[in-house]
């Protein structure tokens, strides 16, 4: 199962490790191969840093996704994709058309509304954990 997570289910996780979205992740690192790329990984570290969140999250939260990001598969992004309504949520769907992802596991309306997109699910954290959970 090749899985793209949204920034927005990381830092859920982040803030609360018995969320739904904490769970989802910890199902992809445990069962999946968590797909990222250049951009992805750039804009999770980046929200992370932000002076709201950083105190937030413990630092063994922080160490545990930066050991979940350097063992994920790194895509390289060949073929660009411009048709979400949130245009920098566009590095997602090329995220997964590029990485042949079956998921992208995501709290984002934006993106959730495109659900399937060329044969990738695109699943909120809770239908993620309830469609993995064998």
């Amino acid at each position: 199962m090749r899985v793209v997570v949204d920034t927005n289910v990381f830092i859920s996780a982040a803030l609360k490790d018995n969320s739904l979205p904490a769970l989802a992740v910890y199902i992809v690192e445990r069962r999946g191969i968590l797909l990222k790329s250049t951009a992805t990984e750039q804009q999770l570290f980046d929200v992370l840093a932000r002076p709201y969140f950083a105190p937030l999250v413990s630092p063994a939260t922080y160490n545990w996704i930066k050991k979940i990001l350097a063992a994920a598969e790194n895509v390289i992004v060949m073929d660009r994709i411009a048709v979400c309504r949130d245009p920098t949520d566009d590095k997602f769907l090329e995220l997964a058309v590029n990485g042949h992802a079956d998921y992208i596991v995501t709290g984002d309306t934006d993106l959730l509304v495109l659900n399937p997109f060329r044969d990738i699910l695109i699943v909120p954290p809770a239908t993620f954990v309830r469609g993995t959970a064998h």
